[in-house]
């Protein structure tokens, strides 16, 4: 794979992660609200994590097994992450993302996955791509629902999260089933 694309959509860009965004991961992704509503961030995310795991990401795309953008809103900087870990044996890839605790709520998570998604179906070739959220995390299944991704179902009790166990909302969409916008019609200059 060549080197990992940047992507824009209306609001933001998705670019690879610098190693002078770590400390604003850790203080982001490290607010108690982030790291409790998902299943991967650590609390407290301690000085030096984010370095070791932006370290990571370039080496992780060139094997094909992850695709890590940063969120960036052009005012007010990094926001968040999205990604997909890519399963090619069976042509599939887990969409995953976090926002910061001040820009929840403006649509950013949303924006961001439709357009990895699209990179994962389109670029990267997946059939399926799929999400999953702890079950009370219930605004992280919305995003999943806009995307417009299938309620897959639940897996009671299916991850230890912070000595609890948690149950997880699995969501899906396949290649065929995504909607796409509809192609506008070429502009001849004619009213």
């Amino acid at each position: 794979m060549g080197p990992q694309p940047t992507l824009t959509t209306a609001r933001l860009v998705l670019r690879p992660f610098l190693p002078t965004d770590a400390p604003a991961v850790e203080r982001l992704a490290g607010a108690f609200e982030v790291a409790d509503t998902t299943l991967n961030i650590p609390h407290p995310y301690e000085a030096g994590m984010g370095v070791a795991w932006i370290r990571g990401h370039q080496d992780a795309w060139s094997r094909g097994l992850q695709a890590t953008f940063a969120i960036a809103e052009t005012a007010l900087g990094l926001v968040g992450a999205v990604g997909l870990r890519i399963e090619a044996s069976h042509q599939r890839a887990e969409l995953g993302y976090w926002v910061a605790v001040p820009y929840w709520g403006r649509g950013f998570a949303t924006e961001a996955a439709r357009a990895v998604v699209e990179l994962g179906f389109g670029d990267l070739g997946r059939r399926r791509i799929y999400a999953t959220h702890l079950t009370r995390n219930p605004a992280s299944g919305r995003v999943m629902q806009k995307l417009g991704m299938s309620l897959e179902g639940t897996k009671r009790q299916h991850v230890l999260k912070w000595d609890r166990f948690e149950d997880l909302t699995m969501y899906g969409l396949l290649r065929d089933e995504r909607s796409t916008p509809a192609p506008q019609p070429a502009s001849d200059g004619a009213t």
